[in-house]
């Protein structure tokens, strides 16, 4: 059972921690490369979050896919997740911990949607106007939806900026059938 009350405290006591020993930039680098690899190989997340398969499996597993690849705290700190059974907790940890990296080094994720794929030079425009006046350092996640015909969405945390042609097209129309003037004057 996914619990983010418990994630939300393993992963700021692994914030802590890193903080205490000055290793926040590497497993905050760690943290990412376990989400990453664990997201996208689903067989790796199956092995981590059965009941059937014993521990030190799992242990024994994890350490071989990751020894060569994240720092001892990193891992030390993953060995004791899944020592106490908090494998199907463990991208909920990492999200979390992402979070507190985030919100504690002034970072936000900026979502935007385009109707047509953007060139690297409009993104780093967009980046860099969005920055401009902004205390924060924007990650951005770019993604395409043709249903918007053109124009751009962007939403940042509570943010939502829409000036996609088809959101205007819809405003038109909900204008245009409370029309109160008479038909045909």
């Amino acid at each position: 059972m996914k619990n983010p009350k418990l994630a939300s405290r393993f992963a700021a006591a692994l914030y802590d921690f890193a903080t205490e020993t000055n290793h926040v930039e590497p497993v905050y680098k760690d943290v990412l490369l376990v989400q990453q690899v664990i997201t996208e190989n689903q067989e790796l997340k199956t092995v981590l979050e059965s009941p059937i398969i014993p521990e030190d499996k799992k242990q024994k597993v994890f350490r071989k896919i990751f020894i060569q690849h994240i720092s001892e705290t990193a891992l030390r700190f993953f060995a004791l997740i899944l020592k106490k059974r908090r494998e199907p907790q463990l991208l909920m940890i990492c999200k979390q911990f992402v979070k507190l990296y985030y919100s504690n080094h002034n970072i936000k994720e900026a979502y935007i949607t385009t109707a047509q794929p953007i060139s690297e030079k409009m993104k780093l425009y967009i980046k860099n106007y969005i920055e401009q006046d902004s205390p924060y350092t924007l990650i951005l996640h770019f993604s395409v939806d043709e249903k918007l015909i053109g124009g751009i969405i962007i939403k940042i945390d509570d943010l939502y900026f829409d000036a996609s042609i088809q959101t205007k097209i819809n405003k038109l129309k909900a204008e245009f059938s409370q029309n109160t003037y008479a038909i045909g004057f």
